[in-house]
């Protein structure tokens, strides 16, 4: 654990030290405002994941009482999408979470998330139509990673069943896959499962505004992609926030479950920016 720790800080003060030669010392493009050259995760953000992933799950450990008094909502249907190359069991801790808070939860029970096959593009609005009617209400959608990208598209092309959407580490805003992503060799190699690509969203189409209520979390840790492939300009109904994890911690780091859970307990058609307590802003470097 203190190994752990002392490699989240040495990332900390690596990817966070304001850069030289940039005007005033700025540490980078704000969230939204990201130029469409953004260079992908480091080496040694990637390296480190497993490392700093374990210590996120330490973290939640620790974090659980306080985890315990999050926000509770109206126990309306939530829908969690996983990542490229998981499955359900990678959300059973964000799952287990909002369970616990009242939400009825489900997977997508698609099996591996191998990408866009034929069986996700049919089966995710079969998922996300059969809850909205076993709830008799629209269905908030959470998406980790490709699982978000998957997320803001069924929201686009059935607003009427979704209430609100939240991804985690997911870039929706992607222009280039081999720079900002470190996973684009695993992707293409699955490519052959894949639907043909006229089915399949352009980056002008995935990064459009979704006409849902929704919230990007980012991470500038985050080792697999690109985190300013993962934020689009705010508007009232979009926002983006930032939290201190791995790609892999997402689903189990304390500050992003407690604002899953914030975003969850908005009102339907409402669109209230994030506020964290004031015990933990520290928690969220942009608030």
């Amino acid at each position: 654990m203190v190994v752990a720790e002392r490699v989240e800080r040495a990332v900390i003060y690596f990817v966070r030290r304001p850069r030289t030669g940039s005007a005033g010392g700025a540490a980078g493009p704000h969230p939204g405002q990201a130029g469409p050259d953004a260079a992908g995760p480091s080496a040694a953000l990637f390296l480190t994941e497993p490392v700093r992933g374990v210590a996120d799950l330490a973290a939640l450990l620790a974090a659980a009482p306080w985890l315990a008094t999050a926000p509770r909502g109206d126990g309306h249907g939530v829908l969690v999408l996983p990542g490229l190359l998981a499955s359900d069991t990678s959300t059973l801790p964000l799952r287990g979470f909002l369970g616990r808070l009242g939400y009825d939860v489900r997977g997508w029970d698609l099996g591996l998330n191998r990408g866009p096959t034929e069986e996700v593009l049919a089966g995710m609005p079969r998922a996300l139509l059969a809850h909205a009617r076993r709830t008799g209400h629209p269905v908030s959608l959470v998406g980790w990673s490709l699982g978000g990208v998957y997320a803001r598209e069924l929201a686009r092309h059935h607003s009427r069943h979704v209430r609100r959407v939240i991804t985690l580490g997911s870039p929706f805003a992607m222009k280039d896959p081999r720079r900002q992503s470190r996973v684009h060799g695993p992707y293409q190699h699955l490519s052959h499962l894949h639907a043909e690509s006229a089915r399949l969203p352009v980056f002008e189409q995935r990064a459009r505004p979704i006409g849902v209520p929704s919230t990007s979390v980012y991470s500038r840790l985050d080792g697999v992609v690109s985190w300013q492939a993962c934020v689009e300009p705010e508007t009232e109904r979009h926002q983006n926030v930032e939290v201190r994890c791995p790609h892999i911690g997402f689903g189990v780091d304390p500050a992003a479950l407690w604002l899953v859970a914030d975003r969850l307990a908005v009102p339907p058609g409402q669109h209230r920016p994030f506020r964290p307590p004031p015990l933990l802003r520290p928690l969220y470097p942009d608030r």
